[in-house]
Protein backbone atom coordinates (compact mmCIF):
# COMPACT_ATOMS: atom_id res chain seq x y z
CA UNK A 1 0.00 0.00 0.00
CA UNK A 2 1.59 3.37 -1.27
CA UNK A 3 1.92 5.90 2.11
CA UNK A 4 0.16 9.43 1.82
CA UNK A 5 2.18 12.28 1.92
CA UNK A 6 2.61 14.71 4.09
CA UNK A 7 0.64 18.13 3.21
CA UNK A 8 3.25 20.58 1.30
CA UNK A 9 1.58 22.96 3.42
CA UNK A 10 2.39 21.41 7.24
CA UNK A 11 4.31 23.59 8.69
CA UNK A 12 6.15 22.59 11.63
CA UNK A 13 7.66 24.15 14.53
CA UNK A 14 10.79 24.79 14.99
CA UNK A 15 11.24 26.83 18.08
CA UNK A 16 11.23 24.69 21.48
CA UNK A 17 11.20 26.81 24.05
CA UNK A 18 10.37 26.04 28.04
CA UNK A 19 7.19 27.17 30.09
CA UNK A 20 9.32 30.41 31.52
CA UNK A 21 11.22 31.02 28.25
CA UNK A 22 7.84 31.30 26.37
CA UNK A 23 5.90 33.07 28.85
CA UNK A 24 8.56 35.86 28.79
CA UNK A 25 8.32 35.99 24.96
CA UNK A 26 4.83 36.54 24.75
CA UNK A 27 4.61 39.03 27.67
CA UNK A 28 7.54 41.13 25.66
CA UNK A 29 5.39 41.14 22.71
CA UNK A 30 2.00 41.95 24.61
CA UNK A 31 3.99 44.65 26.15
CA UNK A 32 4.89 46.01 22.81
CA UNK A 33 1.49 45.72 21.57
CA UNK A 34 -0.64 47.57 24.43
CA UNK A 35 -1.03 44.64 26.62
CA UNK A 36 1.47 44.83 28.77
CA UNK A 37 -1.13 44.80 31.69
CA UNK A 38 -2.32 41.71 30.70
CA UNK A 39 -2.90 40.03 33.63
CA UNK A 40 -0.20 37.35 34.41
CA UNK A 41 -2.60 34.67 34.90
CA UNK A 42 -4.52 34.76 32.31
CA UNK A 43 -0.90 35.06 29.97
CA UNK A 44 -0.32 32.01 31.69
CA UNK A 45 -2.85 30.00 29.99
CA UNK A 46 -2.49 31.66 26.93
CA UNK A 47 0.99 30.11 27.26
CA UNK A 48 -0.04 26.93 28.07
CA UNK A 49 -2.29 26.93 25.09
CA UNK A 50 0.31 28.20 22.76
CA UNK A 51 2.40 25.27 23.82
CA UNK A 52 0.05 22.32 23.33
CA UNK A 53 -0.74 24.28 19.95
CA UNK A 54 2.94 23.91 19.10
CA UNK A 55 2.92 19.87 20.27
CA UNK A 56 -0.11 18.84 18.14
CA UNK A 57 1.37 21.10 15.15
CA UNK A 58 4.43 18.65 14.81
CA UNK A 59 1.94 15.97 13.65
CA UNK A 60 -1.61 17.99 13.18
CA UNK A 61 -1.66 20.93 10.36
CA UNK A 62 -3.62 23.26 12.94
CA UNK A 63 -2.40 26.54 11.78
CA UNK A 64 0.24 28.41 9.45
CA UNK A 65 1.10 30.64 11.89
CA UNK A 66 3.99 28.54 13.75
CA UNK A 67 6.66 31.16 15.57
CA UNK A 68 6.06 32.67 19.36
CA UNK A 69 5.43 35.90 17.70
CA UNK A 70 3.20 35.54 14.98
CA UNK A 71 0.83 33.17 17.35
CA UNK A 72 1.24 35.80 20.07
CA UNK A 73 0.09 38.86 17.68
CA UNK A 74 -1.92 37.21 14.86
CA UNK A 75 -3.64 34.66 17.19
CA UNK A 76 -3.77 36.13 20.53
CA UNK A 77 -3.98 39.58 20.39
CA UNK A 78 -5.97 39.62 17.28
CA UNK A 79 -8.85 37.68 19.57
CA UNK A 80 -8.09 39.65 22.85
CA UNK A 81 -8.83 43.18 20.93
CA UNK A 82 -12.39 42.06 19.97
CA UNK A 83 -13.56 42.84 23.92
CA UNK A 84 -11.65 45.68 23.72
CA UNK A 85 -13.73 47.31 20.84
CA UNK A 86 -17.01 45.87 21.49
CA UNK A 87 -19.44 44.20 24.26
CA UNK A 88 -19.80 40.68 23.75
CA UNK A 89 -23.05 38.98 25.15
CA UNK A 90 -23.34 35.51 26.52
CA UNK A 91 -24.02 32.47 25.56
CA UNK A 92 -21.55 32.93 22.85
CA UNK A 93 -21.15 30.82 19.74
CA UNK A 94 -17.80 30.50 17.94
CA UNK A 95 -18.35 29.36 14.64
CA UNK A 96 -15.94 27.17 12.18
CA UNK A 97 -12.97 27.80 15.35
CA UNK A 98 -10.63 25.67 14.24
CA UNK A 99 -8.20 24.62 16.72
CA UNK A 100 -9.44 27.41 19.10
CA UNK A 101 -9.61 30.62 17.59
CA UNK A 102 -10.94 33.37 18.79
CA UNK A 103 -12.90 31.05 21.32
CA UNK A 104 -9.99 29.67 23.42
CA UNK A 105 -8.45 33.31 24.14
CA UNK A 106 -11.84 34.43 24.67
CA UNK A 107 -12.73 31.64 26.97
CA UNK A 108 -9.37 32.33 28.74
CA UNK A 109 -10.29 36.12 29.09
CA UNK A 110 -13.85 35.35 30.06
CA UNK A 111 -13.21 32.06 32.25
CA UNK A 112 -16.80 32.77 34.17
CA UNK A 113 -19.01 33.19 30.98
CA UNK A 114 -20.52 30.43 28.57
CA UNK A 115 -18.81 29.82 25.14
CA UNK A 116 -19.81 27.04 22.91
CA UNK A 117 -16.99 26.25 20.19
CA UNK A 118 -18.27 24.67 16.91
CA UNK A 119 -16.03 22.46 14.13
CA UNK A 120 -16.09 20.34 11.67
CA UNK A 121 -12.91 18.64 11.51
CA UNK A 122 -12.58 15.50 14.10
CA UNK A 123 -9.10 16.03 14.57
CA UNK A 124 -10.01 19.50 15.69
CA UNK A 125 -12.47 18.85 17.97
CA UNK A 126 -10.51 16.34 19.46
CA UNK A 127 -7.57 18.97 20.13
CA UNK A 128 -9.87 21.40 21.77
CA UNK A 129 -11.75 18.90 24.11
CA UNK A 130 -7.71 18.19 25.09
CA UNK A 131 -6.92 21.92 26.06
CA UNK A 132 -10.43 21.97 27.68
CA UNK A 133 -9.17 19.71 29.58
CA UNK A 134 -5.38 20.35 30.12
CA UNK A 135 -6.60 24.03 30.49
CA UNK A 136 -9.83 22.59 32.86
CA UNK A 137 -11.93 25.40 31.02
CA UNK A 138 -15.55 25.16 32.61
CA UNK A 139 -18.94 26.38 30.87
CA UNK A 140 -17.35 25.70 27.71
CA UNK A 141 -19.39 23.72 25.02
CA UNK A 142 -17.51 21.74 21.74
CA UNK A 143 -20.11 20.83 19.08
CA UNK A 144 -18.63 18.43 16.30
CA UNK A 145 -20.32 20.04 13.38
CA UNK A 146 -19.95 22.33 10.67
CA UNK A 147 -22.14 25.25 11.29
CA UNK A 148 -24.63 25.67 8.02
CA UNK A 149 -28.18 27.11 7.57
CA UNK A 150 -29.97 23.82 8.52
CA UNK A 151 -28.17 24.27 11.95
CA UNK A 152 -30.19 25.57 15.02
CA UNK A 153 -28.54 26.69 18.24
CA UNK A 154 -29.77 29.91 20.09
CA UNK A 155 -27.11 32.35 21.15
CA UNK A 156 -26.86 35.54 22.12
CA UNK A 157 -24.06 36.57 20.29
CA UNK A 158 -21.81 34.38 17.38
CA UNK A 159 -18.25 35.06 16.41
CA UNK A 160 -16.18 34.05 13.75
CA UNK A 161 -12.88 34.21 11.84
CA UNK A 162 -13.96 31.73 9.27
CA UNK A 163 -12.77 32.89 5.79
CA UNK A 164 -16.02 32.70 4.05
CA UNK A 165 -17.94 35.58 2.90
CA UNK A 166 -20.15 38.10 5.34
CA UNK A 167 -23.16 37.15 3.83
CA UNK A 168 -22.48 33.47 3.54
CA UNK A 169 -21.98 33.32 7.40
CA UNK A 170 -25.31 35.05 7.74
CA UNK A 171 -26.76 32.78 6.03
CA UNK A 172 -25.40 30.01 8.19
CA UNK A 173 -26.08 31.53 11.93
CA UNK A 174 -29.67 33.28 10.62
CA UNK A 175 -31.25 30.53 12.96
CA UNK A 176 -29.26 31.01 15.90
CA UNK A 177 -28.91 34.48 16.66
CA UNK A 178 -31.35 35.49 19.30
CA UNK A 179 -33.69 38.95 18.91
CA UNK A 180 -31.45 41.47 20.08
CA UNK A 181 -28.09 39.28 19.48
CA UNK A 182 -24.53 39.98 18.25
CA UNK A 183 -22.49 38.90 15.11
CA UNK A 184 -19.36 39.31 14.92
CA UNK A 185 -17.28 38.41 11.72
CA UNK A 186 -13.28 39.12 12.44
CA UNK A 187 -11.89 40.37 8.90
CA UNK A 188 -8.68 41.64 7.29
CA UNK A 189 -8.41 45.66 6.42
CA UNK A 190 -10.50 44.65 2.86
CA UNK A 191 -13.50 43.73 3.99
CA UNK A 192 -15.53 46.16 2.55
CA UNK A 193 -15.79 44.79 -0.52
CA UNK A 194 -18.11 42.20 1.40
CA UNK A 195 -20.33 45.03 3.42
CA UNK A 196 -22.82 45.81 0.05
CA UNK A 197 -23.95 42.12 -0.80
CA UNK A 198 -23.81 41.61 3.01
CA UNK A 199 -26.67 44.31 3.52
CA UNK A 200 -28.39 43.64 -0.02
CA UNK A 201 -29.30 40.17 1.03
CA UNK A 202 -29.75 40.56 5.38
CA UNK A 203 -30.02 44.15 5.73
CA UNK A 204 -33.98 43.80 5.99
CA UNK A 205 -34.04 41.56 8.96
CA UNK A 206 -31.58 43.02 10.85
CA UNK A 207 -33.39 46.21 10.34
CA UNK A 208 -36.46 44.61 11.63
CA UNK A 209 -34.76 43.53 14.78
CA UNK A 210 -33.25 46.83 15.04
CA UNK A 211 -30.73 46.00 17.70
CA UNK A 212 -28.62 43.61 16.03
CA UNK A 213 -25.00 44.76 15.33
CA UNK A 214 -22.91 43.51 12.72
CA UNK A 215 -19.17 44.32 13.63
CA UNK A 216 -16.37 43.80 10.99
CA UNK A 217 -13.04 44.05 13.31
CA UNK A 218 -10.15 45.15 11.35
CA UNK A 219 -6.15 45.28 11.93
CA UNK A 220 -5.53 44.79 15.25
CA UNK A 221 -6.49 48.45 16.26
CA UNK A 222 -9.96 49.42 15.15
CA UNK A 223 -13.44 48.27 13.86
CA UNK A 224 -15.97 49.38 11.82
CA UNK A 225 -19.47 48.90 13.12
CA UNK A 226 -22.59 48.55 10.79
CA UNK A 227 -25.49 49.24 12.47
CA UNK A 228 -28.97 47.66 10.71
Amino acid sequence: MQKSRPSRNHKKPQEDYSFAEADDRVYDVFRNHEFGDYPHAQRHELVKFYMLLMQNQKSQNFTRLITLREVAIKHFIDCLMVPRLIKLEFPLLDMGTGPGFPGIPLKIHLPDDRMILAEGVQKRVEFLKLVRDELKLQNLDIIGRYVNEDFVYPVQSIITRAVESAEASIANVAQCLNVGGCLVLMKGPNCQQEVAPAIERWGGLFQNRKKHLLHFAQDLARANSFSF
